[in-house]
């Protein structure tokens, strides 16, 4: 597989360093292109009908640059969403596409991030539909298709919707509002954790609560002053140094390394299946890009792969898990010794090994076995046993690896490998003995066998055959 330090040095270095969100980017779009004057008329209006909205906009930086309502709302009368108000003709929604005529970089990067993705990649690994998804109340995060009525005006099904992987009525895939909120489009709120605690919370994705646990995550609770979110630089080790924040590992600028709008670039490992996996990066020729499990076969730049959603394209580069991974330590170098940050990626990775040799291989294995068998229907959570693998796997197998990314000891071990053991023997295995009788025991111990490794901690798991430990007493 050809990794991207073989690349000419320019291309591997903006594939993995785009900018930006610690500085913005110059726009490039010249003055005379915004401040238009129809715009006055929706400020003076809007100043009576919608004060607050107006006081947002009046503090943030758009206006102290003089850009105002109708530089952002305003419509080509083609537009799908374009509809007349006031005598002029406007869309509701600023998509990223409309925001991108000043923040190009910005857009591009959020267009093939996989936030953007983010209801492709619903659709895609749980195969449902939009409206299934819609109606389980997925896409108030991961974002639904907003679509124009007849008359232009944004349809009420699927609006208001802010989920960062919102299909926009332009076509544009996003919403920057998710994150830099409407109309102040704030950089430090973006910077900011509790940005990111609105969708990441909760047993589908609960970094929030790892977060605040995390040693980083205290550390904020105190020194909140010293980060410097609204700064225009925002540059680990130059303009705070505190602690950091989701932003400062996933998207942050660091002395030799670029900011970014792609907040998964830097994730060497997947943690959020039945079995994590180490992940390349492949970039195709159109810009987008998808994460790829080292056990898929290995692709090369100039063949064809099939992008989130089905459709081909032409590889252009592929950046190896280590690649990502140097990547991501950059940013620990800023507050870290190189020995410590090289011992706590050592650590990380032998606490995800952990979970997936004792827990996530021998388990899938076993439930894929049964499946095969017949043992388990096919329709999803209809036994009690599919809704037992579902919480070693899902609530607290995520849990406990992301727990063990940011360093929150509790829902690493406590909380994580030590609850997950206690589901696992004491009600996990009984159930599989029960489903698949005469067969579970010899069922069992060939996968516990073959999944479990002797060089690796034990957190005091006991033989699945003489487990006491009582599955009600958590």
């Amino acid at each position: 597989m050809p990794s991207l330090h073989k690349l000419p040095l320019p291309l591997w270095l903006l594939l993995l360093t785009l900018p930006c969100i610690g500085q913005a980017a110059k726009v490039d779009l010249p003055a005379s292109e915004w401040g238009l004057e129809q715009g006055d008329n929706c400020v003076s209006c809007h100043q009576k009908a919608s004060n607050s909205l107006h006081q947002q906009w009046q503090q943030s930086t758009h206006a102290a640059a003089g850009v105002n309502c109708f530089d952002c709302h305003q419509a080509d009368k083609d537009d799908t969403d374009a509809h007349e108000h006031e005598g002029e003709v406007i869309a509701t929604i600023v998509s990223p596409k409309d925001c991108g005529r000043c923040h190009t970089k910005e857009a591009e990067e959020a267009k093939n991030s996989i936030h953007s993705q983010a209801l492709a990649l619903m659709v895609e690994r749980t195969g449902a539909t939009e409206e299934a998804l819609e109606s389980a109340g997925c896409t108030s995060c991961h974002g639904g298709r907003v679509e124009a009525a007849i008359d232009g005006t944004v349809s009420s099904g699927n609006w208001p919707n802010a989920g960062i992987g919102r299909i926009n009525p332009d076509g544009s895939r996003g919403s920057c509002s998710a994150c830099h909120g409407r109309h102040l489009f704030s950089k430090a709120q973006a910077r900011d954790p509790a940005a990111c605690s609105s969708c990441h919370s909760g047993s589908e994705s609960p970094d929030s609560e790892i977060y605040q646990q995390s040693r980083h995550g205290v550390l904020l609770q105190s020194q909140r002053e010293a980060m410097n979110f609204g700064s225009d630089s925002w540059i680990t080790g130059k303009d705070y140094s505190a602690t950091a924040t989701c932003v400062t590992c996933h998207m942050g600028e660091a002395p030799g390394l670029n900011p970014t709008h792609d907040v998964g670039m830097r994730d060497a490992w997947s943690l959020n299946g039945p079995v994590s996996e180490k992940q390349s990066l492949v970039i195709f020729a159109n810009g987008s890009r998808r994460d790829l499990p080292l056990s898929h076969p290995s692709p090369r730049k100039g063949e064809a792969l099939a992008m989130i959603g089905g459709e081909e394209a032409t590889i252009q580069a592929i950046a190896s898990p280590n690649l990502r991974r140097k990547a991501m330590r950059k940013v620990c170098l800023e507050c870290h010794s190189s020995s410590f940050a090289d011992r706590f990626f050592h650590q990380f990775d032998q606490q995800i090994e952990a979970y997936n040799q004792r827990f996530g291989i021998p388990g899938k294995a076993i439930m894929d076995d049964l499946y095969r068998q017949n043992r388990l229907t096919p329709t999803p959570f209809d036994e009690p046993l599919e809704k037992i693998w579902w919480q070693i796997w899902h609530d607290l197998g995520v849990s406990m690896r992301h727990g063990a990314a940011m360093s929150s000891l509790s829902h690493t071990f406590s909380d994580g490998l030590h609850a997950i053991e206690k589901r696992f023997y004491g009600a996990f295995l009984p159930e599989v003995r029960a489903v698949a009788g005469d067969e579970g025991e010899s069922l069992i111990e060939r996968h516990l066998q073959s999944g479990s490794s002797p060089t690796l901690p034990t957190y005091g798991m006991v033989p699945a055959a003489t487990s006491t430990i009582d599955s009600n007493n958590e």
